[in-house]
Order: structure tokens, then sequence, then C-alpha cells
């Protein structure tokens, strides 16, 4: 049913009220109609590809929704991933009055304006980078806590681990709450708290109400983590949404790695450690004002029900609906299948999404490892001051940057060939899998020679530095190729594939750090980093065995949405 026939169904809708645009770029039609033709939003727009996904799916529950508009109904049924069928007349005609993309693709966020999309794209991970700043940035300041507080080694790295574990509880509430509700109101509602946590941390009188804020900001700092990978899937095709993740990966551990540069120069310039937090808080604030000026809602369910409740009241007509406005099921436990259990229910419904998961955490974990293992190399082997051996973690970033800058020219150009040639069919997510091919034993390798040259001051010290930039080209490809493979595997339930990745990912982040110290001076640098290189070999199969079978392993998937 187009907007033309809906307008003679329901007379009172006029043709502005239909057409009316709801974000910053749906000024006109005929841009939209132009955007359309461009092959980078040829993905689930098309009418030709959702026949195609409607055929490819068949009456398997849970694959892709033949409208998708439709596609995020997966995620209210309980079980199977069952789609309701849309309301039919007698005639066999649509509802006029559901409103969905057809006929007001304007409205859809793979149509807007490129430029304005990158310039969402950047400051979702804007966001990401501010939450995994904060993670580390006490880290080489502990010294100073730990002495003004009078606390033992153990409690001052508990603030890094402590503030990771808050990653375990908030994402089992703002992905699927976002997949509910929309990406920005959840931005909305948890960001002020996250602030109001910061300035707790900055003015605390004592360790156990540090030890509490650094925990709370935690819990509401991994609403990034979770609902920018969302917003990224929201705006942007299978073509283009590896450019766009090649950013959103680089995030996890460019914070991380800044981080602790700024808090080793306010160590050794002898600065109250406070004033770190109150650089967050500014930092955080800064972005606050920007979710609030500048992030447009991008959940096409959700923007879609904003559009029913418009023309509802622009009408007075309440049989305009959408979606998201059917009632749902209450109680607790339908509530709770619907927010907190979600993300556990579809990780162990989905063994994919467990191995990659599982994979990328034992590399998250590394990465809060080294804020460790790295002081221990470079300032106790080689004597460096706090300052300089926080600069090594440019090595950690700038092989993070490397792996983007290949994944831009030659990994995404190979994928896109391939879209092309299989057009119109979907290229299946396991292509995104390919540079782990080369990843998965490099990192390996690069754990050996981190830990054997590391050990000895009589190697050069340029060994272990070049060592920390290969871990960071391959600890993003890691990321990289994870977050692509379970976007495009769980497309309208991505936010909540995420929010289970994150919390595990933060499991491992928050606990390599409390062993970490103990492991390298019990075992010596070149033993500890053998031992996670061992860990790193018994992943290598792991794309390789997905790549093979990972077809036969989706076809029995309740939850993914693309299939090929």
């Amino acid at each position: 049913m187009t907007a033309r026939q809906a307008e003679s169904a329901a007379p009172s809708a006029t043709p502005t009220a239909v057409s009316r645009a709801s974000s910053p770029t749906r000024s006109h039609s005929s841009h939209s109609a132009q955007t359309l033709a461009d092959r980078d939003v040829q993905d689930l727009e098309k009418g030709d590809l959702r026949k195609q996904l409607k055929t490819n799916d068949g009456g398997n529950g849970g694959g892709a929704a033949s409208d998708a508009g439709d596609a995020h109904d997966d995620e209210e049924q309980g079980s199977g991933g069952e789609k309701q069928q849309e309301k039919k007349k007698g005639d066999g005609e649509k509802d006029p009055f559901h409103v969905t993309p057809e006929g007001r693709m304007h409205l859809h966020p793979h149509t807007w304006n490129v430029a304005y999309r990158w310039f969402i794209t950047g400051f979702a991970g804007l966001l990401v980078l501010n939450a995994t700043f904060a993670s580390s940035a006490p880290s080489n300041l502990i010294p100073s806590i730990i002495m003004h507080y009078g606390v033992s080694q153990e409690v001052g790295v508990l603030l890094i681990a402590i503030f990771v574990a808050g990653y375990c509880i908030g994402p089992l509430l703002w992905g699927p709450l976002s997949e509910r509700y929309g990406r920005r109101l959840i931005f909305l509602g948890v960001w002020p708290f996250y602030i109001g946590f910061q300035i707790g941390c900055a003015l605390s009188p004592n360790i156990g109400s540090l030890i509490v804020f650094r925990f709370l900001g935690g819990c509401f700092a991994a609403a990034p983590l979770t609902n920018s990978g969302g917003v990224i899937a929201d705006l942007w095709g299978p073509e283009r949404r590896g450019d766009a993740m090649a950013i959103f990966a680089l995030m996890p551990f460019a914070g991380p790695a800044l981080a602790p540069i700024c808090s080793g120069f306010m160590q050794v310039s002898g600065v109250s450690f406070r004033w770190i937090f109150w650089v967050l808080t500014a930092f955080a604030g800064a972005c606050g004002i920007g979710i609030i000026f500048l992030l447009p809602e991008t959940y096409l369910p959700v923007i879609m029900a904003v559009e029913a409740k418009r023309l509802r009241k622009e009408t007075g007509d309440d049989r305009w609906h959408a979606d998201l406005d059917k009632k749902q099921a209450t109680g607790i436990k339908a509530v709770l299948e619907r927010t907190v259990l979600k993300p556990f229910i579809m990780f162990f419904q989905e063994p994919m999404l467990a191995v990659i998961t599982i994979y990328m955490s034992l590399v998250y974990g590394v990465v809060y490892l080294l804020f460790e293992a790295i002081p221990i190399v470079f300032e106790e082997t080689h004597g460096l001051n706090a300052g300089l051996s926080g600069c090594v973690f440019l090595a950690l970033l700038s092989g993070g940057f490397a792996g983007v800058i290949g994944y831009l020219f030659y990994w995404n150009p190979k994928y896109t060939k391939e879209m092309h040639k299989r057009a119109p069919k979907m290229v299946p997510p396991e292509e995104r899998l390919k540079p782990l091919l080369i990843a998965a034993p490099l990192l390996a390798v690069a754990f050996f020679w981190f830990g054997w040259t590391g050990q000895y001051k009589s190697v050069s010290i340029w060994a272990p530095i070049l060592a920390v930039f290969v871990l960071g080209f391959c600890v993003l490809y890691v990321f990289l190729t994870g977050f692509n493979y379970i976007i495009d595997c769980y497309l309208w339930n991505a936010a909540s594939a995420l929010s289970i990745n994150t919390v595990i990912r933060s499991a491992f982040g928050a606990g390599f750090p409390l062993f970490a110290t103990q492991m390298y001076k019990t075992l010596g640098t070149g033993g500890a980093s053998s031992l996670l290189g061992g860990l790193a070999i018994l992943f290598i199969p792991v794309p390789f065995v997905l790549i093979k079978y990972g077809k036969r392993i989706r076809g029995l998937s309740k939850n993914a949405v693309v299939m090929d």
C-alpha cells in the first residue's frame, strides 16, 4: 500500500501529514528517491531484496522478515522468533493504517545524507571512546591513590577492574531496552547518571565510596558499548557498514590505550589524582551536550512508531499504528525475557555468537592485562618513568590504526566486490571473518614475541614495542570481524547480541588485571606471555571452522536475520 492509497483510504490524512520528515535530513522525498538508487543502500530497502529474503527464509522461524519495517518483530516473540502476519483487508490488501517504510523511505536512516550518517557514526564512536577512556583513566595514578587512602596494591588495581565489571550489568538493560524504546532515549536517560558518578569519584572521601562510584559509572558507561553498534547497524547497509564498523572497532581499545598516557604524565607531574576524574567529568559533560543536540533517533521501528503517533495526533484517527504499538505480554517473566534474559537466551541458542564472544573476550581481557604487563616490562626492566611507559600504549593504538587502514583499502573493497558479484543475494556473514584468517595466527606470534623480547634488558626496547604494535593490529581485526559478523547475523537483534558480547568481554576485562601482576612476577614476562600465546593458539581454528560450516549453523538459528 503506497502513501497515495493510504490517503484515499483515510481522507483525513493529508499528503503533507504522510510525508512530513521527522529527522534533520528528511526534507524532501526526491532526494530520498535518488539516494535509494545508490548501491550504498542496496540491502533491505529495495523490494527485490525483501522478496529474496522472504523466499530464502521460507518457514524457518527467526529468519529475515519480509519487510524491513517488520523485521524487529522476532524480538517480541517468546520462542522461535515467528513473525506476526500483517493485517489484511477482506480483498487481500494491506492495512492502510499500518505505518511501515513503504512510501516513507525518506524516514529510513539508510536514505539519510551520507555525510550526515558519517557524522553520526563518528559521534557514536566518540561515545565509545569516552566510556573506554574512563575505564583505564586512573591506571598510572594508582600509586598516588594507594598512598592517599593507605590501601594495598590489589585494592588500587580494583579501581580498574570494578569499572569494567560495571560493563557486565549495564548492557543487560541498555541493549534490549534500546530495541524497544530507541537508541536516543536510552542515551538521554543514562548519561546524566554517568556524569554524576564521575563527580562522585572526584569528591570521594574514602576508598569505599570511590570503588562504589567507579562500579556505578561503569554500569552506565556500558550504554555506548552496546547501543553505538546498534546505531551503526541502523545507519548503514552491508556494503558500507564495514567502513563504519572499522571506526567503532578501534574505540574499545583506543580509549584504554590513550588514558594511561594522560594519567602517566599526571603522576610524573605530581598533580592530585582527583584531577583525572574532573577530566572525565568534563569529557562526559561535553558528550552529553552532543547527545542532546546532535544524536537523532536511528532505530527504524521507533521512527515508524513516532510517525504513527504524529499521524494519530494530526488526523485524529486512532487507527494509525506501527509494529511497536502492538500490545505486549505483561508479567515479570515476559518483561525479563524481553530485557535482562534476552541476551543470555541468544547466547545459549546461538553457538556462533558464543564462540565469537569468548574469543573476543579473551582478547579484551588481554588489553586490560597490558595495563599491568607494560609497566613491568618498560618501567621495571627498561627503567622508563610512568609517563614514558604510558606512551608505549601508542604502539597498541598505532597497530589498531594500521589495521583500520588495511581494512578500508583492502578488505572492505574486497567484500564490496563480492557483494556486487552475488547481488541480488546477500553476502554470507562468514565473509566478514576472512581478515581473521591472518590475524588469529599472528596474534599468538605477537604474544610470544612480546614475552621473550620484553623479559631481557639486553634486548632492544623497540622489540617489545613492535610486538605491542602487532598486538594492536591483531586485536583490531578480532574486534572488527567479530562486530561485523554479529551485526550481519543478528541485524535487528544486534543490540541484544552486542549486549551479551559486552557482558562476557567485560567479565574477562575486569578479571585479567586482578591476577596479571602475580602471573607476570611468578612466571616471568616470557612465561606469562607464552601462556597467553598458548590460549591464542587454541582459537586459531575458529574463523576456519565458521567460514566452512557457518551457513549450516545459521540454518538452525532462531535469531539470525540475514540468510544467504
